[in-house]
């Protein structure tokens, strides 16, 4: 089959990128979907079972700071273009390794934008996307609300690398006229989230009745966003959004994490048949995160009024819906909580 066009989705056996690949493969047949993931501990290819055979879709182990692999991907696949969602992500890892995130937030990004610009000799519809975070913004107080407009401020390890990415992007923008887009999207949550997160780390210690360690006094808001509806929105902005542009992508759902933990024991509670509030008792409080940012809220009015997009789910349905995955595919989160994730664990929660 000759296909129309040939996207190349990096990080996309993650979290949100198996999503994002998974929806680009099914709704676009007539697209080469090119996939390269690291395949570090958060990257599974279980999390693509049901499409790894398709005829639209291939795999690659690449890492994006090794660019002679990128740019020989680049030279055997006419790339249109790239969905950028390859990242170390975690801010409790960047902290402890920030080394790790500057190079591959920072240098790997370069690396696939002089992929771009060397092998796109005419840039008509050709697009890279840029998926960051809004912890570039830094923290608000009880009120107001990220926008695109909002000055950078990032304030750990992890979201300075991605202000860092960010800004390169714009600026081969416009020093080089490449085709750029960038979103920027709160926290995410929903089905293939390896359990160093929060909401995947409460389910898998609810479910075991061990303890669920909160930082602090847990009244650190942040805005939470289904996968699915980021998904969804990705494959908008690529394919309807303005070149040069950013969109916010946020779930309107602002919760304190200590109400947010309260809540998910009792949806738990209940689908264990436990009694309501016997979960709660589990809760620890465990010395803050340094640099911890108080709250993170996004205006997504943008992309609702340009491109038409808002949540499709409460925060209520899509943590319902969450749990019920986890609890159904309890082999998949039994293999990811080995090894690594032990050592990784006991690191930041074992005071």
């Amino acid at each position: 089959m000759e296909f129309t066009k040939t996207l190349l989705v990096t990080g996309g056996a993650g979290f949100i990128g198996s999503h994002v690949v998974r929806r680009l493969v099914i709704n676009y047949p007539e697209y080469l979907i090119l996939n390269i993931d690291k395949l570090t501990y958060a990257g599974n290819l279980n999390n693509l079972k049901d499409i790894e055979n398709k005829s639209n879709y291939k795999f690659f182990q690449i890492d994006i700071t090794d660019k002679k692999a990128i740019d020989e991907i680049f030279k055997l696949y006419s790339v249109d273009g790239v969905i950028h969602l390859a990242a170390e992500s975690h801010v409790d890892r960047s902290i402890s390794n920030p080394d790790e995130f500057i190079l591959t937030n920072v240098v790997g990004t370069l690396h696939l934008l002089n992929a771009c610009k060397s092998s796109w000799s005419d840039f008509n519809g050709k697009c890279f996307y840029h998926i960051s975070t809004d912890e570039v913004y830094g923290s608000l107080g009880d009120d107001g609300l990220f926008t695109e407009e909002t000055s950078y401020d990032p304030r750990s390890p992890y979201s300075a690398s991605k202000a860092s990415s960010d800004h390169i992007v714009r600026a081969y923008g416009h020093t080089y006229n490449l085709p750029i887009k960038i979103s920027n999207c709160s926290n995410n949550y929903g089905s293939f989230q390896f359990p160093e997160k929060l909401i995947p780390l409460m389910i898998n210690n609810i479910k075991n009745k061990k303890s669920l360690p909160i930082y602090g006094k847990g009244e650190n808001v942040r805005d939470w966003l289904w996968v699915v509806d980021h998904a969804i929105a990705i494959d908008l902005i690529y394919h309807e959004g303005v070149i040069g542009e950013t969109y916010n992508i946020g779930g309107h759902n602002e919760w304190k994490n200590v109400d947010l933990v309260h809540l998910l024991c009792d949806v738990m509670d209940e689908k264990l048949h436990r009694p309501i509030g016997d979960s709660r008792k589990l809760i620890t409080y465990v010395k803050d995160r340094a640099g911890h940012d108080m709250r993170y809220a996004i205006d997504a009015s943008k992309i609702k009024n340009e491109l038409g997009w808002e949540p499709s789910v409460t925060f209520e349905e899509g943590l319902r819906s969450t749990v019920d995955w986890y609890l159904s595919n309890e082999k998949w989160l039994d293999d990811v909580t080995s090894g690594a994730y032990q050592r990784y664990y006991k690191e930041h929660y074992s005071q």
